[in-house]
């Protein structure tokens, strides 16, 4: 083997590393964990960090975008852990309703008005 095609071969394993991981970590981990948390419906009992880890995805997904894989998979890594904890939030609301995140205790009044208020007339 040349010199050339060592240098070659060295070259494309060293670059291919970042999108690697990235299709590890972030499309089959944090996609993975984010559906088993969507599946547990942590979307109703732990918002916070369903929501973390659906905004932690989006923003590895744009920094692959920008080919910055060292980035995307910090945020693919920081959006499967934040999954993971709303999985296990969902999963112990589901069991036991004194942890479920508050709800709105106004009431809602049906009796409220339901015109607008009129517009002024020049």
């Amino acid at each position: 083997m040349t010199v050339v095609a060592r240098l070659s071969l060295i070259f494309l394993v060293v670059t291919a590393c970042g999108p690697a991981t990235y299709i590890s970590e972030v499309t089959r981990g944090a996609s993975t964990s984010i559906d088993r948390a969507r599946s547990l419906q942590a979307d109703r009992y732990a918002p916070y960090y369903y929501t973390r880890a659906k905004e932690y995805l989006h923003a590895a997904r744009e920094d692959a975008g920008r080919a910055d894989f060292q980035g995307a998979n910090r945020f693919g890594k920081l959006a499967r852990e934040a999954a993971d904890k709303a999985s296990e939030d969902a999963i112990a609301a589901a069991a036991d309703p004194s942890k479920r995140p508050l709800e709105d205790p106004r009431p809602h009044r049906s009796d409220a008005p339901t015109k607008l208020a009129p517009v002024k007339d020049e």
